[in-house]
C-alpha cells in the first residue's frame, strides 16, 4: 500500500481508503461488514471513511467495533456531517453549529475514539451562515476532536470562501470529497484547479462508478443478481445514470486496455482516478473481503500517457465533465 500527503498538510492517508456508505449498517451484515475491515487492514489500508447518515449511525457503530483493539494512531478515520441524523428534527441537519457540535460527539461516541483525523462538511449548508459553520469546526479542532476539515462535493467558490475564512480562525481545509470517475469529471475544470491552488487534495468516492466500470453491467442484458442496480435500498437509484447501453457499450471497450496491463477492469478504474495528482485517496467499498483485496491492488499501479490516451479515445465523449454537476441542495431535507 503506498500513502499521499492529504493537501498541504502532514497527514498521509493510504492511496486505497476503506468506505462504509450502501454496506455496514444496512446491505452488509455485521459479521461480514468486520471481515472487510480485516481484509483492508491486512491489505495495509489504514484510511477509513464513513458519515453519520450512513444508516442512521449504524455504519459508524459497526466500524467502530470492527476497528477495536487496533492501536489507534495507526488509522486514519474519517466522518462527515450536514445530512439528517436521529429522528430528523428540525435541528437534526445541516452545518449549524448547533448540529457540528452535537454530531461530532455522537460520531465520537459510536466510532470509539476520542477524535477523528479528518472531519467533513458532507455538503455546503446554504441556510446557514458559513462563518458559523467555520466557527463550529474551528471549536472542534481546538477541543481536539478532529485533528483536520474537509468538505465534500463543494463548488470551486465555496472552497475559496470556505478556506478564506478558515484561515483567518487559525486552521485550514486540506481536503474535498467528491465523486469522480472515469465516466464523472465534474471536478476537473474548476474544482481541481482550486484545490490545488488552495492547498486541498481529492479524496474521491465512487471511482468505480457504482460497479459500472468492472464491466459486470452489459448493454442490452439486465443487470446481475445482487448487483447494486437491483438494490432498492439506495444503490439502484444511484447507478442508474449509468446504466445507459452507449455508456455500458464504452465500457465495454476499456476491457482491452486492462487486459493489456494484466489487471482488472476495476483496477483500470482506480488507478485512473489516482494518476490524478490532485487525488490523495480513492474510497472503495465492499461486501466481500475478496474485493477489498482485489481493490487493494490498484494501489502503485502507474497508468502511462498512451494508456490514459486511449482510455480518454474509447470513453470519448461519454464522460460528464459540465462543473455545474458539482452541487448540494439548495435547501435541506428533513
Amino acid at each position: 500500500m503506498e500513502f499521499r500527503y492529504l493537501g498541504n498538510s502532514g497527514l498521509k492517508v493510504s492511496e486505497i481508503i476503506y468506505g462504509n456508505w450502501l454496506t455496514h449498517g444496512s446491505q452488509v451484515e455485521n459479521e461480514a461488514a468486520t471481515a472487510c475491515v480485516r481484509a483492508a487492514l491486512d491489505a495495509g489500508i489504514t484510511t477509513f471513511d464513513t458519515a453519520d447518515v450512513y444508516a442512521n449511525g449504524k455504519a459508524e457503530s459497526v466500524l467502530g467495533e470492527a476497528l477495536k483493539g487496533e492501536r489507534r494512531a495507526s488509522l486514519e478515520i474519517l466522518t462527515k456531517v450536514y445530512w439528517p441524523t436521529g429522528p430528523g428534527g428540525p435541528n437534526d441537519t445541516g452545518l449549524s453549529r448547533k448540529h457540528i457540535m452535537e454530531s461530532i460527539d455522537g460520531s465520537l461516541q459510536r466510532l470509539q475514539t476520542d477524535y477523528v483525523d479528518l472531519y467533513q462538511a458532507h455538503r455546503y449548508d446554504h441556510e446557514t451562515p458559513l462563518e458559523e459553520t467555520m466557527q463550529a469546526f474551528a471549536d472542534v479542532v481546538r477541543a481536539g476532536k478532529a485533528h483536520y476539515i474537509g468538505v465534500s462535493e463543494w463548488t470551486a467558490d465555496q472552497i475559496r470562501a470556505g478556506q478564506e475564512l478558515a484561515r483567518d480562525l487559525g486552521f485550514r481545509l486540506v481536503s474535498n470529497q467528491p465523486q469522480y470517475s472515469m465516466l464523472w469529471r465534474v471536478i476537473e475544470g474548476e474544482v481541481v484547479p482550486a484545490s490545488r491552488e488552495l492547498g486541498l487534495s481529492q479524496i474521491v468516492w465512487s471511482p468505480i462508478a457504482q460497479g459500472v466500470l468492472t464491466g459486470k453491467y452489459e448493454p442490452g442484458a439486465a443487470p446481475p443478481e445482487g448487483s447494486r442496480a437491483t438494490d432498492e435500498k439506495g444503490g439502484a437509484d444511484m447507478i442508474k445514470r449509468f446504466l445507459d447501453d452507449e455508456v455500458l457499450t464504452a465500457v465495454q471497450g476499456l476491457r482491452p486496455v486492462a487486459d493489456d496491463l494484466g489487471i482488472t477492469m476495476a483496477q483500470l478504474a482506480i488507478a485512473w482516478v489516482l494518476a490524478n495528482d490532485n487525488v490523495a485517496g480513492a474510497i472503495v467499498g465492499a461486501s466481500r473481503p475478496e474485493q477489498v483485496e482485489s481493490n487493494a491492488a490498484a494501489s502503485g499501479i502507474t497508468l502511462d500517457d498512451d494508456v490514459l490516451a486511449t482510455i480518454d479515445e474509447v470513453l470519448g465523449s461519454i464522460p460528464t465533465t459540465d462543473p455545474s454537476k458539482t452541487a448540494s441542495p439548495p435547501t435541506r431535507v428533513v
